[in-house]
């Protein structure tokens, strides 16, 4: 196992890190099965959210009375200082806690301060005085945000997509975090999904000194790629630079990540997986996509009002539209075939 200290928290942890999200998707039981596997295993950082439905209940159904042998992180979407103590009372409940290790601003459209109007970084001071969290934190897809979060010197970590996939200006937030000695969590290892390979995503990010992936889990056959290289990091192969490089020559550029931000659209297109479709049919089962339910999905995109809403929402700067248009095209030549 390969421990790492979580930038200047004093926090030591296991460098591979659970992404709670995808556990909202299955029942109770299963996800605390995951859980515990993954805390047996080796795994003792997971992360999650307000936002995440009911991701926090299972892991207070799945760690209670083991609480002290794991480090949580969760977010709150909360714009107000009020907005956070409500989140934050919610989250302790649920994860069946009296504090919070990490507690993070979710993808917030600016950087909290204190004394801001807003009263998010003045409540979360608040909290931590009295001891309900341990350390303040931020998430966000937007390269301003995050540079201005790393710059202000006010956040124990920073939460940013991050992946082999990444590119220049995404690495200079991660070099920039190292040289402070903020702590880089990195979401969205996997692309979104996709990327395929956790063994290669992983033995990746085994490189990437003082970075902290959050490896998003539903399935027990992902789970155990993941808990093979917390056993024994993988050394890199020129076999897994040839998938990176085959994975960068086709994936790197303007296509979705996923990461719903430009939800939801007036006219009911699944953004998030619409304009990513072609690469979906491209990478996974072709059979998934091709139901009558994508089909349908798929032409919903013809009533785009091409308002523009989901591009200046976007925080990777896509041409939204043209992209749903491009997919669109694609999808229906694997008809033709």
């Amino acid at each position: 196992m390969t421990q790492i200290m979580l930038g200047s928290t004093g926090i030591q942890i296991e460098k591979n890190g659970f992404g709670c999200l995808p556990i909202q998707r299955i029942s109770r039981d299963d996800a605390a099965y995951l859980l515990h596997k993954a805390m047996d295993g080796g795994i003792n950082f997971f992360d999650t959210a307000r936002a995440y439905s009911d991701s926090e209940e299972k892991m207070g159904y799945a760690f209670r009375g083991r609480r002290e042998r794991v480090i949580i992180a969760s977010k709150t979407g909360a714009l107000t200082g009020e907005g956070l103590k409500q989140d934050l009372e919610t989250s302790l409940r649920n994860l069946g806690t009296d504090y919070i290790d990490i507690y993070q601003f979710h993808n917030p459209p600016f950087c909290p301060k204190p004394g801001g109007e807003d009263g998010l970084y003045d409540a979360a001071l608040e909290a931590k005085a009295q001891g309900k969290i341990r350390h303040i934190s931020i998430t966000n897809h937007r390269l301003p945000v995050a540079h201005e979060a790393i710059d202000s010197g006010l956040y124990a970590t920073l939460q940013f997509p991050y992946s082999y996939l990444s590119g220049p200006k995404d690495q200079e937030l991660v070099d920039k975090c190292r040289e402070t000695g903020m702590g880089f969590i990195a979401m969205k290892g996997m692309a979104g999904g996709l990327l395929r390979n956790g063994t290669v995503a992983a033995a990746w990010m085994a490189q990437q000194e003082g970075v902290v992936p959050i490896w998003g889990v539903q399935h027990e056959w992902e789970l155990d790629q993941f808990l093979a290289c917390v056993k024994e990091t993988p050394a890199w192969t020129q076999e897994y630079q040839d998938i990176v490089d085959h994975d960068r020559a086709e994936l790197t550029g303007n296509f979705c990540r996923s990461c719903g931000y430009c939800m939801p659209c007036p006219v009911g297109i699944q953004i998030n997986q619409c304009a990513r479709m072609g690469l979906m049919l491209r990478r996974m089962p072709q059979a998934d996509y091709l139901t009558q339910y994508w089909q349908d999905e798929m032409k919903k995109i013809e009533n785009c009002l091409h308002c523009n809403q989901c591009s200046k929402k976007c925080p990777y700067g896509l041409d939204t539209p043209r992209l749903l248009q491009e997919n669109y095209q694609e999808y229906w030549t694997y008809f033709e075939k």
